[in-house]
């Protein structure tokens, strides 16, 4: 074993705890440590896995905690994720150094994903502040209409109540303890219990201490947040199905998703889990594009298969072209491309063995052969992953279902087909995808209509002559698909719009204006855009004539 930092420092920030409202919890069931890909050693500190005890009492402060923190202000809530973002910067390069040894990832990559964590909490924290994402809606009374009387009716969104999120392996920072999730479950005014990822604990505990200074900061109830530490399904299986648990988030397998959503349908009051699982990404390259930027194109899929090692949920998996003299040429010129692209550390030993299983169980199938590899070998003693290119043609490709499986790492398929209705046939029979992508000339996509059609009903983001690697965090982004590629196909986990998976309509009828929340008051004192009497407006309600 190793210290990654000297004795003293680690002593004073990591302690290998779960963090329940505030307080180290140590249990004596299962400790673990890390080990670091780069060498497969062991890191320091010892941790501790959490067991139903600490789920219930994390649930316990979360529930105690919810009335209160649902009704601060928007500006408080908005500032409290400005200080989460302010902490995390705080902890400076220990978190960096950390997450590179449990991680593998470069210090660059890091320190990228770390900007755009600190981003997706200020970003939530002025959607908070702005305030018109509850989709307020006003339709005032009509008493005067015939046959009957119209009440006065108010709708808006208000929060669920204590959401699980799990932490993912791909991203330790941006999908993990202050991720995505996170930051639009707090945003909306849920508490949040994060089931940190057992292979950065101590990325995780650093992150989890610096949201619970910013609670402590802001004066907020300790219940708003806990980190618990475990393994397997067994402490998942129990969050979701904790009593006072409102919904979930989960980036991962589609195994482990699909168990937790089971999980959470199986229950008296059955609750939404908000699950990112598994996508394959299709990439089309119509003709007229591999005639004119075939070799350009290759080495942007070559680019897009191995940034990251493959990792990436947006990896595209699969590449269909029409069989023909540009199409050779195009997979000629990738596989040149992936011999010399060099193998990659991957993420934990785990994926790793994942990532060779796959590649071992797509070169037993029939009718595939094995394109390209990386010509430099994995080195020995880390996790590493080689790039790998395989093909086949569209017929085999249909008949093999082993082939519309996720390899999750630097790997790609190429399928060639015999005709534009062999593609279209191809896209109908595609599972739900996180992306779609077509790559074509303005003559190209004028013929491609129909295929672009199907792949609407297929992915949960379309592109042209692009690559889908690297998702932009903004109002308009769309990080979703129908399943597998998530458990819930009208909801994204990338953008302001993944603030709506925590919250729920509600409808007030006839209340006196008193009672009404401030976001459904006539004077609308937060400026918020509304649906008033069927305009959208930001003016206060006008006075009844």
């Amino acid at each position: 074993m190793r210290d990654y930092l000297s004795p003293l420092t680690a002593m004073n920030l990591l302690h290998g705890k779960s963090l329940i409202a505030g307080v180290p919890v140590e249990t004596s069931a299962r400790p673990f440590r890390a080990v670091s890909p780069l060498d497969k050693s062991e890191l320091d500190p010892v941790f501790h896995e959490s067991g139903e005890a600490e789920v219930n009492r994390a649930l316990a402060a979360a529930e105690e905690a919810f009335p209160i923190y649902r009704r601060i202000s928007a500006e408080k809530r908005a500032v409290f994720l400005e200080t989460i973002a302010e902490e995390i910067l705080a902890i400076g390069d220990d978190l960096m150094q950390r997450a590179h040894l449990e991680t593998g990832l470069p210090i660059d990559r890091l320190t990228g994903e770390r900007g755009r964590t600190i981003g997706q909490l200020r970003l939530f924290a002025e959607v908070a502040r702005e305030g018109s994402w509850v989709d307020a809606r006003i339709d005032t009374a009509l008493p005067e209409r015939k046959p009957l009387p119209r009440p006065d009716l108010r709708r808006m969104l208000i929060p669920l109540g204590p959401v699980v999120v799990f932490g993912s392996s791909n991203f330790p920072l941006a999908f993990s303890v202050a991720g995505g999730d996170t930051a639009s479950a707090l945003a909306s005014g849920n508490p949040v219990i994060v089931k940190a990822h057992r292979a950065h604990p101590g990325t995780s505990e650093f992150v989890a201490g610096a949201i619970v200074r910013a609670v402590e900061k802001c004066g907020l109830p300790h219940g708003v947040f806990s980190m618990l530490h475990g393994a397997g399904s067994e402490i998942g299986v129990a969050l979701v199905k904790h009593p006072f648990t409102r919904a979930a988030g989960f980036t991962g397998s589609r195994f482990a998703g699909r168990s937790l959503f089971n999980a959470a349908a199986g229950r008296p009051d059955p609750i939404p889990v908000f699950a990112e699982m598994s996508s394959l990404n299709p990439l089309f390259i119509l003709p007229g594009a591999l005639k004119e930027r075939g070799a350009q194109i290759a080495e942007g899929l070559k680019n897009s298969v191995t940034m990251g090692v493959g990792q990436f949920c947006t990896k595209p998996g699969l590449v269909f072209g029409l069989g023909s003299p540009d199409f050779e040429a195009f997979a000629e010129t990738l596989a040149k491309a992936i011999r010399a692209a060099a193998p990659g550390t991957m993420l934990h030993p785990g994926i790793c063995k994942s990532f060779h299983e796959g590649v071992e169980v797509m070169e037993k199938v029939s009718g595939v052969i094995a394109l390209a590899t990386s010509d430099t070998e994995a080195q020995a003693g880390k996790t590493q992953g080689e790039p790998t290119v395989f093909a086949t043609d569209a017929e085999n490709f249909l008949r093999h279902q082993a082939l519309h499986e996720e390899v999750f790492g630097p790997y790609t398929l190429l399928v060639d087909a015999k005709s534009f209705a062999d593609l279209l046939h191809i896209a109908h029979h595609l599972e739900g995808q996180l992306t779609a992508t077509i790559h074509g000339t303005p003559e190209d996509l004028a013929n491609a209509a129909d295929l672009l059609a199907v792949l609407e009903r297929k992915a949960g983001r379309l592109l042209i002559n692009s690559f889908p690697t690297g998702v932009e965090v903004s109002p308009a982004m769309n990080h979703g698909g129908p399943y597998p590629a998530t458990s819930d196909e009208r909801f994204t986990s990338v953008g302001t719009a993944a603030i709506k998976r925590f919250a729920r309509p509600i409808c007030y009828q006839a209340f006196p204006a008193s009672a009404l929340p401030t976001e459904l008051a006539d004077a609308n004192p937060r400026g918020l855009m509304r649906l008033v009497n069927g305009q959208l407006t930001r003016d206060a309600v006008p006075a009844a004539s």
